[in-house]
């Protein structure tokens, strides 16, 4: 079965800690499909931007409860990736793979 790279990396996290790991470790984190692993990620980043990847690590978030009145509710639990590149690659420029 052959899975979408867009299926796999949702969208990038753009947050001040994102953007402080990217400018001094060059790691770059996006939000992913929560069945994806790290190999798939890796492939899915290299294939949509062009680059070597170095490391992936994961992140499994837990969606937080919420309170509408009477009713209690939750938000949807999301996966995000840190993408580690290689020495020497260009940065990822987050909307060169629309």
């Amino acid at each position: 079965m052959i899975k979408d790279p867009r299926n796999i990396v949702l969208r990038p996290l753009i947050t001040e800690k994102s953007t402080r790991l990217r400018d001094s470790h060059r790691e770059v984190c996006f939000e992913i499909a929560p069945g994806a692993n790290k190999i798939e990620v890796k492939k899915a980043v290299e294939e949509l931007f062009k680059v070597k990847v170095e490391r992936v690590t994961i992140v499994n978030l837990k969606g937080k409860t919420k309170r509408l009145g009477r009713s209690l509710g939750r938000t949807k639990d999301r996966k995000k990736a840190y993408v580690k590149l290689k020495p020497g690659e260009k940065m990822i420029e987050y909307f060169e793979a629309v």
